[in-house]
């Protein structure tokens, strides 16, 4: 279905000559256009941003389950000071104190995402350093543990990596169909922003046909009153119009503009070009299935992974709820360790070290604390399934309304563009017979405001349908005209 954009071309590039001499033009197709803002304009770079700090995040999450090797100390803790010391009397010594303490130790931990517990493989050395030892005395002391294992555990408590497994990699996927969705929204703006130019570029067109046909009436007009074939109320009449036509004329040259620094604002193009827009020449022929596009808003859109992740959330919520209930901490550590006055002497027989303690912390008396909290988390599970379930039925409606509405603004393009013709041709049949004196000049104005009225509506009805056309992309995720899902796994990370 080939639909022709007919503008007074020779007239409007007369003008464009004249308002942009000495400015480089440049043309831009719809599409042509929609590729540049996907590319170069702020909204990409801002999209592409959030993609990259989200693919950051989730390696950061990742991170937590692979083993980290962390090193940790002080070196040095220096304290030069008079230290009250305590006799076995009672009474208070000041003594002089010039020391050092050193400590290292380097350990490799591991996360246990199954249980939340730590496990850790360590091996640490201290330095101790008296400078005012006393005569024969050693100077330097070494202690260390020249390895350990350690766990701790958690018992009954809200596991968040078990939890972090479930949520964390929807959220990611939720990003990267986002910054699918934010592409396919820099087009629908793009768009929206293309047909506002275009509008006001044919508002120009016409303001300016207006306005020499205005001039060559009153001309005829004038020639009229002079043989004395009309009348001075007609005469100032067509005078009226033209005046009103200069003003329409400068109103629309601003508003194209003002349109014009908008769009170029907003794809990055140089405020000093002078652009020409080209209205899309064909319009697309392709049906829409209200189901087909259900089922492919399901698949790609990132709301529906959104729905499963709220869910999830709340889910685990409760958990977490259940888990603050009381507190059970298994703590346990086997290894060696040693002290000598040199270092090499720590790692000389060992001695065994083992730790095990088994912490808890029951309220006995909460006033229903606990019963609160579960309580609360359980009803805001309830409110989200609800608003979720409810979340579904106006996603499905959304993308149900806009289908039909999509082929709607299909057929309305073929009743503007006919209307613009007739409305066209008429005008120029009343312009002919005015100029015969079998039209007055006020059904020639009719004729006019007719031909003008159905232009704009042709145009706006152009505007209608690609913006509809971006915002089913966006809403499904999906290019039905190429059949081709506009989301895929294989999509680079960053």
């Amino acid at each position: 279905m080939n639909k022709k954009l007919v503008l007074s071309l020779p007239i409007f590039f007369f003008l464009t000559f004249f308002t942009t001499y000495g400015q480089e033009t440049v043309s831009f197709t719809l599409q042509d256009i929609i590729t540049r803002a996907k590319s170069q304009s702020p909204a990409s770079l801002q999209a592409e941003t959030r993609r990259e700090n989200f693919y950051w995040g989730y390696r950061f999450y990742q991170s937590n389950y692979n083993p980290q090797l962390r090193l940790s100390g002080t070196v040095p803790s220096y304290r030069q000071e008079f230290s009250n010391v305590e006799q076995p009397d009672g009474s208070i010594e000041f003594r002089e104190v010039r020391q050092n303490l050193m400590d290292l130790e380097l350990g490799l931990v591991q996360e246990i995402a199954a249980t939340g517990g730590r496990i850790s493989v360590n091996s640490s050395t201290n330095r101790f350093d008296n400078f005012i030892a006393l005569p024969g005395a050693p100077q330097t002391r070494w202690s260390g543990v020249p390895m350990n294992v350690r766990l701790n555990q958690p018992i009954f408590a809200f596991n968040p990596l078990k939890w972090d497994r479930k949520i964390e990699p929807l959220r990611y996927e939720e990003s990267r169909r986002g910054y699918v969705e934010d592409m396919e929204a820099i087009s629908q703006r793009v768009s929206e922003m293309f047909f506002d130019y275009l509008v006001a570029q044919v508002s120009l067109d016409i303001a300016t046909i207006n306005l020499n046909n205005s001039e060559e009436i009153l001309k005829i007009e004038r020639g009229r009153y002079n043989i004395g074939t009309t009348y001075e109320d007609k005469l100032l009449q067509v005078e009226l119009q033209v005046l009103q036509a200069k003003q329409d004329f400068a109103k629309a040259k601003l508003e194209m503009e003002t349109n014009s620094l908008r769009l170029k604002s907003y794809v990055g193009l140089n405020e000093t070009l002078a652009l020409i827009l080209i209205p899309p020449a064909e319009i697309p022929a392709f049906s829409i299935n209200v189901e087909e596009a259900i089922d492919y808003a399901f698949q790609n859109r990132s709301d529906a992974l959104n729905f499963e992740r709220q869910r999830l959330e709340a889910e685990s919520d409760v958990a977490r709820a259940r888990g603050q209930r009381f507190t059970v901490n298994l703590n346990a550590s086997f290894g060696y360790n040693n002290a000598a006055s040199a270092l090499n002497d720590i790692y000389v027989n060992p001695n065994t070290q083992a730790l095990v303690n088994l912490g808890f912390q029951v309220p006995v008396l909460d006033w229903g604390r606990n019963k609160a909290r579960m309580s609360m988390a359980k009803a805001n599970q309830k409110l989200v399934n609800y608003t979720v379930d409810q979340e579904i039925i106006n996603f499905e409606q959304e993308v149900f309304t806009k289908v039909k509405n999509f082929e709607m603004l299909r057929d309305q393009i073929e009743i503007t563009e006919l209307s613009d013709q007739v409305a066209e041709k008429r005008y120029e049949i009343s312009y002919r017979r005015y100029q015969n004196g079998n039209v007055t000049i006020t059904d020639l104005g009719i004729a006019q405001e007719e031909k003008d009225r159905n232009r704009r509506a042709y145009i706006e009805s152009l505007r209608e349908f690609w913006t509809a056309y971006y915002e089913m992309r966006a809403l499904t995720l999906y290019d039905f005209e190429s059949k081709q899902r506009l989301y895929s796994e294989d999509l680079p990370a960053k």
